[in-house]
């Protein structure tokens, strides 16, 4: 490393409680190591074990929680690095090229904001903050490392600058971007429904947002080394007219590490996921066969053979896994970085990106997963449901704080200088739920046969 990576690099360890009491950053060795252990011993990292990958909790310990699902991910992002350093010899990234104790802190906290049930609960949650801020998990995510967490009073789990730029996927404030939407604007006066079972909830996916307005400042402090110009390009918001039924604008750019940890994200996605729709039967042969195998993009990149499709639906699991693990391989030795050249600082110059037959082949994998599983009305029913229980634990928290919030919680409520404050307690409160805890809260609330004041949730 170079003397000038080295002196920029002490300035990306450096954490918020550091930069506010004026303290001078740790080494990288340190620092970064420290980054991934506060995440794996935090309380939000601990519950990604009863929150939503796809199936049900109690579907099979087999298949995948957010836990597993993040630890993949940095499993993965692991690899990725790993391929870099092997093909990177006397290349100019190798000064900026995260560690592995980074990368993995950055994958291991990219789903920390995930709510209960999935998706469904991340739009039930924007619906009942919509009025008040919003809900999306990025920025939760953010919220809970620089805010929430355990391991400081005031700046949560407080991870050093360069792994909270790194879990930063959409480098804008929530309240700017529904401000581009004229349509979302006028929908978010109208008044909650009166019957949450009539409510279209595909009218109310959050943006792409990763901060809330309330994290500005730390948001403002992760971008401090950047040039004007590179903060006004990474965060500036472009038409998305693709996005839902929302003209919600959003960001362009990603930082370095962060395109490491998407990849991550996406190979786990489309690939491990892939594996639990095949084990549980959703997905059989012929449909693989048809929609994969002898799909127009697979015929042109045709990275594997018949004997790939064998092993994915052979009745050994232990032939599936070998499949699994040649096609994430597969990926992975593709990967190679590119130069975004209208920036100038090297972390978000810098980007990592795969071969152009594994992405398409690995975005024929996400859609299909999408398709097939995602979008079943088995798992869009599970999702109703959880959405439904998070609508009534809001609307009854909202309008009872004194009497259905814990104590502490209704404490933090009380202090609380806004009503925009006062809901987002609220809001952290469910956020923060298992599926579990929130299901049994749910039948505790409103199921007479149910609960106990000696019930532990």
């Amino acid at each position: 490393m170079t003397i000038s990576a080295h002196k920029q690099e002490l300035d990306w360890t450096q954490r918020y409680t550091n930069f506010l009491d004026n303290e001078e950053s740790r080494p990288a060795r340190i620092v970064y190591q420290r980054d991934r252990a506060r995440v794996i011993h935090s309380a939000a990292f601990r519950r990604l074990q009863a929150k939503t990958q796809i199936f049900g909790l109690n579907e099979s310990d087999f298949y995948r929680t957010r836990l597993t699902h993040s630890m993949e991910v940095a499993q993965i992002g692991s690899g990725l690095v790993e391929q870099l350093i092997t093909v990177g010899e006397g290349k100019a990234y190798m000064d900026w090229l995260p560690s592995f104790y980074l990368i993995e802190a950055i994958c291991l906290a990219h789903d920390l904001g995930h709510p209960p049930y999935g998706h469904g609960g991340e739009v039930a949650l924007n619906y009942m903050m919509r009025q008040h801020g919003g809900f999306e998990g990025n920025a939760q995510t953010l919220r809970i490392l620089s805010r929430l967490g355990e391991y400081t009073p005031k700046n949560g789990i407080d991870l050093s600058r360069r792994a909270t730029l790194g879990v930063l996927k959409y480098p804008a404030i929530y309240d700017e971007v529904v401000a581009t939407s004229s349509d979302y604007q006028a929908r978010i006066k109208q008044e909650d429904a009166f019957d949450f079972r009539t409510l279209d909830m595909s009218r109310w996916y959050p943006p792409k947002a990763s901060v809330y307005q309330e994290e500005r400042e730390q948001f403002e402090w992760v971008l401090g080394l950047f040039s004007d110009k590179d903060k006004a390009l990474f965060t500036q918001l472009v038409s998305n007219e693709s996005h839902f039924q929302h003209d919600f604008h959003k960001t362009q750019y990603k930082a370095f590490d962060t395109t490491i940890m998407e990849l991550a994200d996406d190979i786990a996605y489309g690939i491990h996921d892939l594996e639990d729709a095949v084990a549980m039967g959703m997905v059989l042969r012929d449909l693989w066969q048809a929609e994969v195998m002898e799909s127009e993009v697979f015929k042109r990149y045709a990275l594997w053979g018949d004997e790939m499709t064998t092993m994915l639906f052979s009745s050994r699991s232990k032939d599936r896994k070998h499949a699994i693990s040649k096609m994430v391989g597969i990926m992975v030795e593709s990967i190679f970085v590119d130069v975004n050249e209208i920036f100038e600082h090297p972390l978000l110059r810098y980007q990592a990106k795969l071969g152009e037959a594994e992405m398409a082949v690995l975005e024929l994998l996400k859609k299909f997963v999408y398709v097939h599983v995602i979008t079943l009305p088995e798992v869009k029913g599970m999702e109703y449901k959880g959405q439904l229980i998070v609508l009534d634990l809001f609307k009854s928290l909202r309008a009872n704080p004194e009497a259905l919030l814990p104590r502490n919680t209704y404490e933090k409520h009380q202090r609380a200088e806004s009503e925009r404050a006062q809901q987002r307690v609220i809001s952290d409160y469910i956020a923060g739920m298992t599926n579990t805890y929130a299901s049994r809260l749910y039948e505790k609330f409103f199921t007479a046969s149910q609960g106990s004041i000696f019930d532990r949730l």
